[in-house]
């Protein structure tokens, strides 16, 4: 078999997939201007799209992202269920497709067989690898979900459910809060057609965008970027470069202030005992590792490459006193809290001056690198 031959046979188009792509945007601006057109827009059709995309897109989020793909948590069966239902809504295949793409992903990123690399271009990583029908997407290293009933039912179905939840569901919202058959129509076109296309290119974001614009504060191991600004409408997912790096972590974003819905859900579903055995990568793990990032990128611009181990020896040092220092303190704040006693305050305090010591001798380790002075003894 001839080599283009071969490519043909491993790369067919989708027709399913690309028709469905292709016409839904265009179905809702159709549907959008006939609707304002016959009936207007108030305030409940926005209101609807914003509840249906709530639904749709937290359950691709914190469902079939953080709870399903890479097990950060744990959830009751109801939630489960929710999840089942309304991520089905979001079209973007059944719970146990998409999570072992996402898994391959994870295992193979940037390589020929990640589902959605970059290296074949933006397009393709958006979109375009859902168009084709190519060798080797077989579903596997998910016997973990195959085993659970509401999934298995969930990919039996994948189909009827999302009809029901995605498009009828809002359809019959609309009907109940609009009022008759423009309500319906309203609920469908705002709640159904346009609500699904936003959930589908704010995820198609994550795959394309965060792996090509942003920054790398905690790895350069592969093309993951933080794009902080796809989380305002992602849930929380524009963090993916740290997502790449400490994928076991339920958040994406994990300082407090980090725009980050997903984690915020799931961390209040936990006080009602409905979300448990939430992990958190250790501060002074996730510090240290920025700090070691910094390093390789100013490592990889020197260009007298004679003094890297005398840099790295600085380097170790740095990161052994902010580990320290930063797992001291939270360990003392924690004493703190249930025993309010000075002299606890007065360590906390000297563990946060270490943490400050750390990364001043950090900043002078890699103003010696840019002016290539050796390190003091």
């Amino acid at each position: 078999m001839s080599e283009v031959a071969d490519v043909e046979q491993k790369l067919r188009i989708d027709y399913v997939n690309a028709i469905f792509l292709i016409s839904t945007p265009i179905l809702a601006i159709v549907g959008m201007v006939w609707y304002y057109t016959e009936y207007g827009v108030s305030w409940k059709e926005p209101t609807i799209f914003a509840g249906m995309y709530f639904a749709t897109g937290l359950s691709i989020t914190a469902g079939y992202h953080r709870l399903f793909s890479h097990r950060t948590h744990s959830a009751s069966w109801p939630l489960r269920l929710f999840y089942a239902i309304m991520a089905a809504g979001a079209f973007q295949n059944s719970a146990i497709k998409w999570c072992s793409d996402h898994r391959r992903h994870h295992l193979l990123t940037d390589s020929e067989h990640d589902p959605y690399s970059t290296v074949h271009g933006f397009f393709w990583a958006h979109m375009g690898w859902v168009m084709v029908e190519e060798g080797g997407k077989e579903v596997e290293k998910v016997e973990d979900l195959q085993n659970d009933p509401i999934l298995a039912w969930q990919e039996k179905h994948i189909f009827k459910i999302g009809a029901l939840s995605g498009i009828i569901l809002p359809g019959i919202i609309g009907y109940f809060v609009i009022g008759g058959f423009a309500g319906f129509m309203g609920g469908l076109v705002w709640g159904g057609l346009f609500r699904l296309v936003c959930v589908h290119h704010g995820t198609f974001l994550i795959n394309s965008a965060a792996h090509v614009w942003g920054k790398q504060p905690y790895s350069l191991e592969n093309t993951s970027k933080d794009l902080h600004f796809l989380s305002l409408f992602t849930f929380g997912e524009g963090f993916h470069n740290f997502h790449h790096t400490f994928q076991a972590d339920y958040r994406n974003g994990h300082k407090w202030y980090h725009w980050d819905i997903s984690k915020w859900w799931i961390k209040s579903l936990s006080w009602v005992g409905i979300t448990k055995n939430l992990h958190k990568v250790p501060q002074q793990t996730i510090e240290s590792r920025r700090m070691k990032t910094t390093f390789e990128k100013r490592e990889r611009m020197l260009q007298n490459k004679d003094d890297v181990s005398e840099y790295r020896n600085g380097l170790r040092d740095c990161v052994k006193l902010l580990r320290a220092s930063i797992k001291g303190m939270n360990e003392k704040r924690l004493e703190y809290r249930d025993n309010r006693i000075d002299a606890i305050k007065n360590e906390i305090t000297k563990f946060e001056a270490g943490i400050k010591q750390a990364w001043e001798d950090f900043a002078k380790l890699l103003n010696s690198m840019e002016t290539g002075q050796k390190m003091a003894a």
